[in-house]
């Protein structure tokens, strides 16, 4: 994701990310979607749940980030090169969102190569993303032609290669609203001043409210936000994006929209306007030694702690007000969702930082710190292997058919100690710390996957 150089690194900020991004892959993959606290659930409709926190967080720190990767740059004068960079990693992380679900470009049950080589191909694809990712280009390049190579060779020796039906890829999604965030988001801040993304954020907030309680709904009787599908950003997703395109599960909607990019534009510019004001209170937030003295430094931190748990009680008080007229609702993300989860980020980060970077109670950090560094490759490539998972089909000798490997792994490895409850959450969690294995060696290896 984006995010600052190396150099300029907040420990605190990576751990938040980290904390964030385990969060997302935690509940992602749940052993069973049948059974699950409901902590670890999206609410049904209004309402809000901690698994709804996860993405504004997410996107509360892409915005964060902005200020510190660009504050350099904009000192030395924007260039080209600045558009550039913005414009073509939105693209990537676009793109990246879209591969994700079309990996291993091929139907994998309909395609009749044998299992092992599927597999084989999957993780060719995937190492060919890692490589590119990683900067070894040429290394990249030759994997995804071997790889490719490999379905050929079977294709014209006679087996069913079913191709990926682009006609039904989902075109929205998480990556995909990080990148269109993140590309308008960045322009606003390099023409803008604070008070001037203030007040964007405000007009953005309240005209979606508008937009949301006003405008009548075509075919529908009554317009109003209580319905999934007689609301304003339902009927453009199915119109423009069209029920094919849109995400399966919801069918008459779509979480990550059109419409409600709108006022998550402003989560990201929140994250943006609080890394602002971080940055100009550097002697209390970056890594900078003080000139002055430590206990200068101390109290400037303090007050750094102070004005983040300031702000964010503010924010969540004002988040809840509004939901009383506008609903908390994570899929349509309204106004108040966007100021009650940005108030309850600021206070994470504050959390975070009193802990962290006062306190200096650092020895639970590790973990979050490995994932923070390396979250673009977290989401993407435990995302790709859970879809893995459940591609490959294998005998059942108790249900009597092919079920996926991973409801097998669930039911012989979890559901055979545990209450049904208890053994999807035990499956998750070994599913996070399997991938904390995993990233724990990159980082290990000094190797940091971004774009």
């Amino acid at each position: 994701m984006p995010e600052g150089t190396s150099n300029d690194r907040l420990v605190s900020l990576d751990v938040f990310r980290g904390m964030t991004i385990a969060g997302m892959v935690l509940v992602n993959n749940p052993g069973t979607w049948s059974t699950i606290y409901g902590p670890l659930k999206h609410a049904d409709w209004h309402g809000i749940t901690p698994t709804d926190y996860v993405f504004p967080f997410f996107l509360f720190i892409v915005g964060v980030a902005i200020p510190i990767a660009f504050s350099k740059r904009i000192a030395a004068g924007i260039t080209r090169d600045v558009y550039y960079k913005i414009f073509t990693r939105s693209l990537l992380i676009f793109a990246l969102g879209l591969v994700m679900s079309a990996i291993p470009f091929f139907n994998f049950n309909d395609t009749t190569i044998p299992y092992a080589v599927k597999i084989l191909i999957m993780l060719g694809y995937s190492a060919a993303m890692f490589f590119y990712l990683w900067d070894k280009a040429k290394v990249a390049l030759i994997v995804a032609i071997v790889t490719a190579g490999i379905v050929t060779m079977f294709w014209l020796a006679g087996y069913v290669v079913v191709p990926y039906n682009v006609g039904t890829m989902r075109i929205p999604g998480v990556l995909q609203r990080i990148a269109v965030c993140y590309l308008i988001v960045s322009i606003i801040y390099l023409h803008t001043s604070w008070r001037q993304q203030a007040l964007i954020g405000a007009a953005l907030l309240l005209g979606y409210w508008l937009l949301m309680t006003v405008i009548p709904v075509p075919g529908c009787e009554v317009t109003t936000i209580d319905d999934k599908a007689c609301n304003l950003a339902a009927w453009l997703d199915r119109t423009i994006i069209t029920e094919a395109h849109m995400w399966r599960s919801a069918k008459v909607f779509d979480p990550e929209g059109i419409l409600s990019t709108i006022p998550a534009l402003v989560t990201c510019l929140s994250g943006v306007l609080t890394g602002t004001w971080l940055n100009r209170k550097s002697d209390g937030f970056s890594r900078l030694p003080d000139k002055n003295s430590e206990g200068v430094s101390l109290t400037a931190k303090v007050e750094t702690a102070s004005g983040l748990f300031f702000a964010g009680t503010i924010a969540l008080a004002i988040g809840w007000s509004w939901s009383l007229v506008f609903p908390l609702n994570k899929a349509l993300w309204t106004s108040s969702y966007v100021i009650y989860t940005t108030g309850l980020a600021l206070l994470t980060l504050a959390v975070c930082y009193w802990l962290i970077d006062i306190k200096q109670m650092k020895w639970w950090t590790k973990p979050f710190v490995i994932f923070g560094v390396n979250a673009l490759a977290l989401f993407i490539f435990s995302g790709i292997f859970a879809r893995l998972l459940g591609m490959i089909r294998v005998a059942s000798h108790e249900a009597g058919k092919e079920i996926s490997f991973q409801q097998w792994i669930f039911d012989n490895f979890f559901l055979s100690w545990a209450e049904p409850i208890n053994a999807s959450l035990a499956y998750a969690v070994t599913f996070i710390l399997f991938w904390l294995f995993l990233m724990w060696l990159l980082y290990r290896k000094n190797i940091f996957i971004k774009v």
